[in-house]
């Protein structure tokens, strides 16, 4: 049987979604397939993003900058977006079922001193980390128990 698929977007696909894709994969333990894309993907995975994620023992720095139009054909359960600009773009995708719009603020946007911007990638980070760990176990509830 095949797990269903969450996909998460945002414009750049380089920092939220990115984030977002590591923590619900994270918190899912496997009973979904988990992807993220943009809808003008920056082409790399912020640096910054990887390293505030690395200080909660998940490691992004594997993921990849990509398009949606890779999953226009893929039958996709959920689509979250994570910004303002990537729900406006959103397409509907084969098989979706659900759709949600979770907006953070981008902490790529932050300016200021270097402790500032990491400050800002954490807090973003750990707000993406409350709503999508939510998320997750309310997805154990309806998951098949393993005997």
């Amino acid at each position: 049987m095949n797990k269903p698929l969450v996909l998460i977007l945002c414009t750049g696909n380089s920092c939220r979604s990115q984030m977002a894709e590591g923590i619900l994969r994270h918190t899912a333990n496997d009973c979904i397939e988990v992807a993220s894309a943009g809808s003008n993907p920056a082409g790399f995975v912020h640096p910054k993003a990887i390293a505030v994620m690395k200080e909660i023992g998940i490691d992004i720095s594997t993921h990849t900058s990509k398009s949606f139009k890779e999953f226009l054909n893929k039958p996709v359960h959920t689509v979250i977006t994570v910004c303002g600009h990537a729900d406006q773009a959103c397409p509907t995708f084969p098989g979706q079922v659900n759709r949600y719009h979770w907006p953070f603020d981008d902490p790529g946007n932050a300016i200021g001193s270097e402790e500032f911007v990491l400050s800002e990638f954490r807090r973003v980070r750990n707000e993406i980390s409350r709503l999508f760990s939510a998320f997750a176990a309310g997805l154990h509830i309806f998951a098949p128990k393993s005997h």
